[in-house]
């Protein structure tokens, strides 16, 4: 086995190996959100800034960019859960609990965190499903979804979503799903700054402020969608 591969054997093998894997996917899967969201939130602006939104992402790179966020997002979830997952069971059966630092106190978001995690899975492989293989629905069907502005063909990303939404149980389980990840995501975004050494007794209220804040707005921003979808504000 080679020194660099030996090396990150032995990095992921141990608990602190572990939780700085949970903490950088954490971080790359946090801005995702961010993104994710800035770009949603232009449901707002219209039918063509979204559509050309949507058309911009599935041709970047000749169509490839999509596909590098992809796996690389596919990557990051995947280490972050077998990670966590693994530090829960060493630490039951070391009769520790997994938290970020000895003094701090268990919280309700850190119980219910593996909990919340499972279900966000859940919601994550629907989503999938629902919007990008399309599964049981007519999103690829170009005689519903086709619209061309200037003379250029789109995928009309933006009736996709309207229609994924009018129907309330889809619109229900995002709301919670959405839900239960800004739970995971109040806990998870400050333990980020324990595990990298970034918190401090002095610093320790402003971050966990800040990662409740953060949390609230991709909160308030993601189930605004679905819901005014339902409320016929965005139509």
């Amino acid at each position: 086995m080679s020194s660099p591969l030996l090396s990150i054997t032995k990095l992921w093998s141990s608990s602190i190996g572990k939780k700085i894997v949970v903490a950088l996917t954490g971080i790359v899967l946090t801005l995702f959100l961010a993104g994710h969201l800035s770009g949603n939130l232009l449901m707002y602006v219209g039918e063509h800034a979204f559509n050309e939104y949507a058309y911009f992402l599935h041709h970047m790179l000749h169509g490839g960019g999509v596909w590098i966020a992809r796996i690389v997002l596919l990557v990051c979830i995947t280490l972050h859960i077998v990670a966590t997952v693994q530090l829960t069971i060493q630490n039951r059966n070391s009769g520790t609990k997994y938290q970020v630092d000895g003094t701090q106190r268990s919280s309700l978001n850190s119980k219910l965190m593996i909990w919340s995690g499972l279900t966000i899975i859940a919601f994550i492989i629907y989503h999938i499903l629902h919007f990008t293989a399309r599964v049981g629905n007519e999103y690829n069907n170009p005689d519903l979804y086709k619209v061309i502005y200037d003379g250029k063909e789109y995928h009309n990303a933006y009736k996709m979503v309207i229609d994924g939404f009018s129907w309330f149980p889809a619109t229900l389980f995002y709301v919670i799903a959405v839900t239960l990840l800004c739970s995971h995501l109040s806990h998870g975004v400050a333990s980020i700054f324990q595990t990298l050494g970034l918190r401090s007794s002095k610093t320790d209220a402003l971050i966990n402020k800040g990662a409740k804040l953060y949390s609230i707005i991709i909160w308030v921003g993601f189930i605004s969608i679905p819901i005014s979808v339902m409320l016929k504000i965005i139509k």
